[in-house]
């Protein structure tokens, strides 16, 4: 398990603060240029491409947006839910579950936890209906991989992305979700239209 305090080392010449000014530019030309869902993602293929390309030339710089997002937001998320009340101790990015005996298999972006709740945070860099259709499940698995352990802890769900549009915001904060958003140089979160779901 991953300590989100060990953060990678980022490339000489280039700081996070410009990495994430460029994503923050990027995700203002998508939204204001109102382009059409097909041509959102070509641009999003096409970032990614570029954000790869700068991993050729920059060493271990290859991150997804998500895993770029992930290190920015893993450290901070600790702080930012104890002001909604949860006390969680620990964040690990990239948490694996394994269960070949019940057929259990899934990977988590960030992971909250203490004795007693567990949030599972996925993060993307464009966030789709499906993506958080795709959580629900994942939440699902995991309550049951809690339950066959004995694991009484409940499960929160959070989704994050650069680009959030409209719907899929309506969409994950009807379906119990902690929505987290770029606001500035920081992000925001915005509670569950209703108590946020537990599985």
């Amino acid at each position: 398990m991953e300590n989100a305090s060990t953060l990678p080392d980022y490339p000489r010449g280039l700081t996070f603060e410009q990495v994430w000014a460029a994503l923050m530019e990027n995700r203002e030309i998508l939204k204001e240029t109102g382009l059409k869902q097909q041509e959102t993602d070509r641009q999003m293929k096409e970032t990614d491409r570029m954000i790869k390309e700068m991993g050729k030339h920059f060493g271990d710089f290859t991150n997804r947006f998500g895993e770029i997002v992930e290190y920015m937001i893993a450290p901070n998320l600790l702080e930012k839910f104890n002001d909604f009340g949860y006390d969680f101790q620990e964040a690990s990015t990239n948490h694996k579950v394994r269960d070949k005996k019940n057929d259990i298999k899934l990977e988590i972006d960030v992971f909250l936890q203490n004795g007693d709740i567990a949030m599972l945070v996925e993060i993307k860099s464009k966030l789709f209906i499906s993506d958080i259709n795709d959580h629900i499940v994942r939440l699902e698995k995991m309550r049951k991989y809690a339950d066959l352990r004995g694991d009484k802890r409940y499960f929160l769900g959070a989704v994050a992305g650069i680009v959030v549009e409209e719907k899929e915001k309506e969409y994950a904060l009807k379906n119990g979700f902690f929505l987290i958003e770029p606001n500035g140089e920081d992000f925001h979160i915005t509670q569950p239209y209703n108590k946020p779901k537990e599985w």
